[in-house]
């Protein structure tokens, strides 16, 4: 079966930010992400998920162990468990993106207090 954001589980987070589950299951994860402008995530690790970032549209800043790279369409950004990220949208623009947990991260995931905007 083909899936879309048209037709994938569709949830919420942040209050603005959207999410579509494209792949679900107990091994690996595949979400497609929007975030409106000014928007970020809470900043994070996960215990045993590895995750990768692709960009598909706009500029997203991307916080990995306090470096933020700015992550253009088109590229991404793979981050190991264990590693605090905090995914941003610092631009006037939206941003799409994909994220690929393995194992899948739901469940997975500790804050840490501080953000780094």
């Amino acid at each position: 079966m083909k899936v879309s954001k048209q037709n994938a589980e569709h949830y919420v987070w942040g209050g603005k930010c959207d999410g579509w589950h494209l792949v679900k299951n107990k091994d690996v994860s595949i979400i497609h992400e929007r975030m409106p402008p000014h928007t970020k995530e809470v900043r994070h690790n996960h215990t045993r998920a590895q995750q990768f970032f692709f960009v598909l549209k706009g500029t997203a800043a991307l916080e990995v162990d306090g470096i933020i790279y700015d992550v253009k369409a088109h590229e991404g950004i793979e981050v190991l468990p264990s590693i605090p990220h905090q995914m941003m949208n610092r631009s006037s623009e939206e941003i799409e993106f994909l994220v690929i947990s393995q194992p899948f991260a739901q469940g997975d995931r500790i804050a840490v207090e501080k953000d780094k905007d």
